[in-house]
């Protein structure tokens, strides 16, 4: 009933990722094989295959198996990524905002030296830093998707404080705002009640596009070679069996459908939402 009004985009998207996210938290249970064992009686078989319903690819992988794995890998990065982003944005940029000064002088001085990078190359180098094998001693650094979801949400804080900022500034110079400073209101009372609640919106909104970017990002990376686990994940899946297209198409349009959907998805709901605050925003 909560749907019945709502436009089919709406539903659609709610739909799939519903979907995905059972598949990322009740798909172990399937009777599947395991996401990187092989079976080499079944090499690169085509989908709806007898025992592999998405098929394989060219070292015996189930798909299906694969792709579960990898929605709760791909899945887990975006959204550990975005509401630590989020959460850390915001603090920073709701502070910023509302005492101004030298703190909002050296908060956002971090913002522009950050986002002064190319995105890319800043989440490369970051990955070779701390996650690259040591020669000498592997067992010394961190899992590589543990350093991409906290590099990615280095990436993230610049963008989602520079939003929370800037929403920040202009909440505070409305008449509420300023009658309750006039009252004597203290300052945590002012952003806990009259800024914040009008600035998570607008940062949400803003996070579901920034999840659908991130998906495409560890994509990225993995053909890059600096994901992880090959076939660990979607993009994971798609760099290692982009070589196959020829062989076994289905392995690489499979987790390239999946990623688009998903972002679309995203994107619908961080479009959504900034519709509904532009709404709210014009009313009051």
């Amino acid at each position: 009933m909560v749907l019945k009004n709502k436009p089919l985009g709406f539903k659609l998207s709610t739909a799939w990722l519903s979907l995905c996210v059972l598949m990322a938290t009740l798909g172990w249970m399937l009777p599947l094989p395991k996401w990187n064992s092989s079976d080499a009686d079944a090499l690169g078989v085509t989908m709806f295959s007898k025992g592999h319903i998405l098929g394989t690819d060219n070292w015996g992988i189930d798909q299906l198996s694969a792709m579960i794995h990898g929605t709760r890998i791909s899945l887990g990065i975006a959204v550990v990524s975005v509401t630590l982003g989020a959460f850390l944005g915001a603090f920073l940029g709701v502070m910023a905002g509302y005492t101004r000064g030298w703190i909002d002088a050296i908060i956002s001085m971090y913002f522009n030296v950050t986002l002064a990078f190319p995105t890319l190359v800043l989440l490369l180098a970051l990955v070779a830093i701390f996650a690259s094998p040591d020669p000498f001693n592997p067992g010394t650094t961190l899992p590589r998707m543990v350093v991409l979801t906290f590099a990615i949400t280095f990436v993230l804080i610049p963008f989602l404080g520079r939003l929370a900022r800037a929403a920040t500034v202009s909440w505070a110079g409305r008449d509420f705002v300023l009658v309750a400073k006039s009252l004597g209101l203290k300052r945590r009372t002012i952003l806990l009640q009259h800024i914040v609640p009008n600035v998570l919106p607008s940062l949400i909104s803003v996070s579901f596009l920034g999840a659908g970017l991130i998906i495409i990002l560890e994509g990225g990376l993995s053909i890059l070679g600096a994901g992880g686990e090959p076939g660990s994940s979607w993009g994971s899946l798609l760099a290692r069996n982009r070589g196959d297209i020829d062989l076994t198409p289905h392995t690489t349009f499979i987790p390239v459908v999946a990623i688009a959907l998903t972002v679309m998805a995203f994107n619908y709901f961080g479009e959504y939402l900034r519709t509904g605050i532009d709404n709210r925003d014009s009313r009051i």
